[in-house]
């Protein structure tokens, strides 16, 4: 399962566009004739981490098919992975969060976020931290999500509607 360092970095800048790009269409489907989830990936970022040993990721999973799917897990070579909801401010480990049919799944400051605990090293503004994403019905998607400095507030791709504005 692991194949190193050096096979995540040849996905540098297509990895984000072509997140959506699965293999077959799903067997497990729920009975639809359509492709099922359609997912893709955007506004993802690590703000650089003050600790040597944890740091949060942000992203936002889009689903453009008629069929919800869930993000089961994130792994990644920089250390562990897990993934956190937080609702009325409190912050918990879930197993699973879904990705809804024609949505989004947001993961963002003060929201539901990628923790990343026992980091082999502490990643550094100017860097990218690679992560798989896996789902219960759609193929992995390899993400690369840049760290940004520790005061980054992105502008968009966290709100209801990100068409891929400008600024």
């Amino acid at each position: 399962m692991r194949r190193g360092p050096a096979l995540a970095a040849v996905a540098v800048i297509g990895a984000l566009a072509l997140a959506g790009c699965g293999g077959s269409d799903s067997d497990s489907g729920s009975g639809s004739a359509a492709s099922g989830a359609e997912l893709s990936v955007d506004a993802a970022y690590i703000p650089q981490p003050v600790s040597d040993s944890m740091a949060a990721g942000f992203l936002t999973i889009t689903n453009e098919g008629g069929t919800a799917d869930e993000l089961t897990s994130v792994t990644s070579g920089a250390g562990e992975v897990t993934v956190h909801e937080t609702v009325d401010g409190t912050m918990k480990e879930v197993d699973r969060l879904e990705v809804p049919a024609h949505g989004q799944l947001v993961f963002k400051s003060g929201g539901n976020h990628l923790m990343f605990e026992k980091l082999k090293q502490q990643p550094k503004q100017g860097q990218s931290v690679t992560v798989e994403l896996h789902f219960a019905h759609s193929a992995p998607v390899t993400v690369k999500l840049p760290v940004k400095a520790a005061t980054y507030q992105p502008t968009a791709g966290h709100s209801g509607h990100s068409e891929d504005s400008g600024h």
